[in-house]
Order: structure tokens, then C-alpha cells, then sequence
């Protein structure tokens, strides 16, 4: 009975790392997008748009690829594009609000160095999304087997 669990408990635990692992290749290539297109707008010869401008399509369309890259890669979840799309969504304007807000309490209001608001935003806003994620976003995934929920790669034991 205790090797059933201790092979139990690495199954779950391989499965926590590789569930992590696809979530940062993601979130990586998301970045890396994110940041070539508000390059190649702002330098753009053919398109006129502003640094802000060029960020602001460069996120949303970084925001899509996350999006359908997550859905199909990290959770490889075959819901509805209907409510998953939407709390994406949701999710993604809450990570940008506090991207925007924590700076603007940890320096502004409580006279942190900016640093330390960014190193907050960085390891809060990732954290959240990885939850989120898992548990609201993409938690109608299937297993590949009529009815049986995926295994849960967070056991709360």
C-alpha cells in the first residue's frame, strides 16, 4: 500500500513539474512574441503607430497566442472557446491592472523603491495566472476518458 502511494504521489508530482514546465515554455514564448512585435511596430516604416500604441497591439495579440497556446498546450483543455476565452479575458485585464496598480501603491503611496514593485508584480501576477489558470479558467478539462477528471497536479494532502 505505501509504494501505491509514494508511485502516486511522483506520478502527481512529475505531473506538477510538467504542468509548470509547459506553463513558463508558454509564458516565455508569449513574452518573446510580445516583445518582437512592439519592436517591429515601433520601427515599422510601413505602419506610423506610437510606442504605446505598438505595445498595446503587440499585448493583445501576445494575449491571443497565450491564450489558445495554453488552452492547447498547457492545460489541453477542450472546452468552450465561449467561457474560456472570457475568463481569460477577465484574467488578463486583472494582471494588467496590477501590473499597473502595484506599482503605483508600492512607490507612489508607500515610497518602495521601483524595484521592488516590479520583482512583485513579476512573481504575483505569473502566480495568480497559474492558479487561475488551472483551477477557473481551463478546470473543465477532460482526461482523455469519459468522465474522469484529469489527475490533480496540486494535491491539497
Amino acid at each position: 500500500m505505501r509504494a501505491a502511494r509514494m508511485s502516486e504521489d511522483r506520478s502527481t508530482a512529475g505531473a506538477a513539474l510538467k504542468l509548470l514546465a509547459r506553463f513558463g515554455l508558454v509564458g516565455i514564448a508569449a513574452t518573446v512574441l510580445y516583445a518582437a512585435l512592439a519592436i517591429g511596430l515601433v520601427e515599422s516604416k510601413w505602419i506610423d503607430l506610437s510606442p504605446v500604441q505598438a505595445s498595446l497591439a503587440a499585448y493583445a495579440a501576445a494575449a491571443v497566442f497565450s491564450y489558445l497556446a495554453h488552452k492547447s498546450v498547457t492545460f489541453m483543455s477542450s472546452g468552450s472557446h465561449r467561457s474560456e476565452a472570457a475568463r481569460f479575458l477577465l484574467l488578463t485585464a486583472t494582471g494588467f491592472a496590477v501590473a499597473y496598480a502595484a506599482p503605483a501603491l508600492l512607490t507612489a503611496k508607500l515610497g518602495l523603491p521601483p524595484i521592488i514593485a516590479i520583482l512583485v508584480t513579476c512573481l504575483l501576477v505569473p502566480a495568480v495566472n497559474l492558479l487561475m489558470l488551472d483551477r477557473w479558467v481551463f478546470a473543465q478539462r477532460g482526461s482523455g476518458q469519459q468522465g474522469d477528471p484529469p489527475p490533480d497536479p496540486w494535491p491539497s494532502d
